[in-house]
């Protein structure tokens, strides 16, 4: 009995930490006031450099108002500073490149954080491939790459809270 144990604690290992995605994000809402609802993917996901990253994309749905879909990039305070206004250039597995315009134009709340409308391009991702972020920022030209199940996890994000 104890060696049944353990090959199923063992297969529980194997399968929770051995093939487990690079990234993972989790789909979340929360009410902000009353009658407002935010949508959001949050992930943390490094650079070619080892640098951590903040990837959020959301929506915020206010009776009335329009829902834009907008993608959040937090780098670490210090150690990057994005360009304003600069769009963020999103690269397809197929070659296709897209841009996103920058919502921080005049200014944003703090220099390692970018925002972009991302409502326009979203349809237009792959579901299937990985894409890569080219990311405006001072001195230094940094790619994220966003893995297929984050993508899929954004398409829901879209699908489900319409």
């Amino acid at each position: 009995m104890p060696q049944k144990l353990l090959v199923y604690f063992l297969t529980l290992l194997t399968l929770t930490f051995g093939f487990a995605p690079s990234a993972t994000a989790l789909l979340r809402q929360h009410q902000e006031s009353p009658g407002v609802m935010r949508y959001h993917s949050q992930a943390s996901i490094k650079d070619e450099t080892g640098h951590a990253w903040q990837i959020i994309l959301y929506k915020v749905k206010n009776p009335g108002a329009s829902s834009d879909i907008n993608l959040r990039l937090v780098g670490f305070p210090s150690i990057v500073k994005f360009e304003h206004p600069q769009p963020l250039e999103v690269m397809t597995a197929h070659g296709l490149l897209l841009t996103a315009p920058d919502v921080y134009a005049s200014g944003s709340p703090a220099p390692n954080v970018g925002e972009y409308k991302f409502t326009a391009i979203l349809n237009q991702l792959p579901t299937t491939k990985s894409l890569k972020l080219n990311l405006p920022l001072s001195g230094s030209d940094t790619q994220i790459k966003i893995p297929t199940n984050i993508i899929t996890e954004w398409q829901m994000l879209v699908t489900e809270f319409d």
